[in-house]
């Protein structure tokens, strides 16, 4: 019986790129208390009090701030959930996203 020897071609790994990555960014208006805009950012950015008190000063004192960078599926649901959030607690927050 003979052997039979197959050529076997090692797959080349194609080098995929890393997903495109989105900025989630917080808005200030002259309604939304901040003590809400520090508990948005602990529920859906999962931030400690500390770094959520620096961004919300930020948003406050600057117009707008970034809370995370994600691929663009979750950066659009962030925003959905924290705008659906604020509207269900009677804020007008707004969040929007960027590509970064």
């Amino acid at each position: 019986m003979a052997t039979r020897q197959e050529n076997v071609q090692l797959l080349e790994r194609s080098k995929t790129k890393p997903p495109k990555l989105y900025k989630v960014i917080l808005l200030n208006d002259d309604f939304t208390t901040m003590e809400f805009v520090i508990e948005v950012l602990q529920i859906f950015f999962a931030m400690g009090m500390e770094r959520a008190t620096q961004v919300m000063l930020k948003v406050h004192n600057e117009g707008s701030a970034v809370c995370g960078l994600y691929p663009r599926d979750i950066a659009e649901t962030k925003v959905q959930q924290v705008v659906g959030y604020a509207v269900e607690h009677g804020h007008p927050l707004k969040c929007r996203m960027e590509e970064n």
